[in-house]
């Protein structure tokens, strides 16, 4: 068993749900009803989506570099 690490980004929906997406791993989203609740649901997320990756035969991604922009409008 290996174990990885990946940047999550939580954001709250107009709602007041907290939406979490893994960048590194396209398509893989969770949400919750407080911040807590939405990192334990992307843990699952990702746990899934890295066992149906490994059962195509695909590379799970490794994140390279995590940084900020800065831009004016």
């Amino acid at each position: 068993m290996r174990t990885y690490k990946f940047r999550v980004v939580v954001e709250q929906d107009e709602d007041g749900v907290y939406v979490v997406s893994v960048p590194a791993l396209k398509g893989c989203y969770s949400q919750g009803d407080s911040v807590d609740e939405a990192l334990t649901n992307i843990k699952d997320a990702i746990h899934l989506h890295i066992e149906a990756r490994k059962s195509l035969g695909e590379p799970i991604p490794i994140e390279v570099l995590i940084d900020e922009v800065e831009v004016s409008v």
